[in-house]
């Protein structure tokens, strides 16, 4: 716990430590002697009072999972500096699912947010669990499209693990952690640091089996996000855009160095090997009947209802109050059901003829 908060042992500083000293107590009394570490560290280890860390750890429902825990995700031994430690909110992190990065521009466009909306719903209906790093834009977009359909994903911050941000995503921080998990290498208290974005991101590769880039302009973060993915042998898709575009900068580059375009969501679950459950009939009338009514989320019933006819996706958020991802995700989850199919860009109800 003390270890984590000082500045000058980086995660790569720290698995060198512990190869010498075995331990975290013994690295940490290499620090007190002066063999290691700094004197700003040495200062702030001997004030520091892990039990209030602890408190401040629990008040925010978090917990400890080091380098050892059976809870430790053994995917991060891929990176060059695998964080000593994590803090984790919500489920533990590890498990044998399938686990996607969708990541992309905070300043998307309305298509790229619809794109990633329909990617995340097409992964949520197939079992996978979806990685973002809680971002504005295309990060966002995929945490709530994740949760809109029901499926699991995971927030990695670049803060500490009881410090949102941005704090416009606080709900969507605390409705992530109710379902999914919300993690950082960062102890609470931690703020968000333009350099801490660039380390979270290494972790959010080495989370995922496969990450995927929608929209990105140059020196996008994103961009960041591909290249540790590269570097660990993860596989790489991007989707393409106009060359004219500024967003579209980082997929198309990423394209022409070796990445796989895809086109949709059936391009990225049959290159993953993924499958969405077989579509269910039935449902012509006003109301959703027999099977095909059954676990439809609150988010999918409340799209269905708005239904009356061919409707866009700016359309149906506004009359259904829910957010565009939101939606987005839903009007997907009905299209995979066989409830609902898209036409020039309006969602109607399937079997309908104009």
């Amino acid at each position: 716990m003390v270890l984590a908060h000082l500045a000058s042992l980086t995660a790569r500083r720290l698995l060198e430590l512990s190869s010498r000293f075995g331990t975290a107590s013994g690295c940490l009394r290499a620090v007190e002697s002066g063999e290691a570490g700094t004197e700003a560290d040495r200062a702030w280890a001997a004030r520091l009072e892990p039990a209030k860390v602890v408190e401040r750890l629990e008040s925010a429902g978090a917990t400890l999972v080091a380098v050892g825990d059976p809870e430790y995700p053994a995917e991060l031994f891929d990176l060059y500096d695998p964080p000593a430690a994590l803090f984790v909110r919500g489920s533990p992190v590890g498990g044998p699912e399938c686990r996607v990065a969708v990541v992309g521009a905070r300043n998307c466009s309305a298509a790229g947010t619809e794109m990633a909306g329909a990617l995340v719903a097409a992964l949520a209906a197939a079992g996978a669990t979806v990685v973002s790093g809680a971002a504005r834009g295309i990060d966002a977009c995929a945490h709530e499209s994740a949760l809109a359909s029901g499926g699991r994903t995971i927030a990695v911050l670049g803060s500490g693990i009881d410090v949102a941000y941005p704090r416009t995503n606080r709900s969507l921080i605390e409705a992530i952690a109710g379902t999914g998990s919300v993690v950082s290498e960062y102890p609470p208290g931690t703020p968000a640091e333009p350099f801490r974005f660039p380390a979270r991101n290494r972790i959010v590769a080495a989370l995922s089996s496969a990450v995927v880039i929608v929209e990105g302009a140059e020196g996008s973060g994103a961009m960041i996000t591909a290249e540790h993915a590269l570097d660990l042998g993860r596989e790489v898709y991007a989707v393409p855009g106009a060359p004219s575009t500024a967003l579209a900068h980082v997929p198309l580059l990423l394209i022409r160095e070796g990445a796989t375009p895809i086109r949709g969501p059936q391009d990225l679950l049959d290159d993953l090997g993924l499958k969405a459950p077989d579509p269910v009939g039935g449902a012509l009338s006003s109301g959703v009947s027999g099977s095909a009514g059954e676990g439809l989320t609150p988010q999918e019933r409340a799209v269905w209802d708005a239904l009356l006819g061919p409707v866009t996706p700016d359309a149906l958020a506004r009359a259904t109050g829910l957010t565009l991802p939101a939606v987005l995700g839903a009007a997907l989850s009905l299209e995979l059901r066989g409830l609902a199919v898209q036409r020039g860009g309006r969602y109607e109800r399937a079997g309908l003829r104009r």
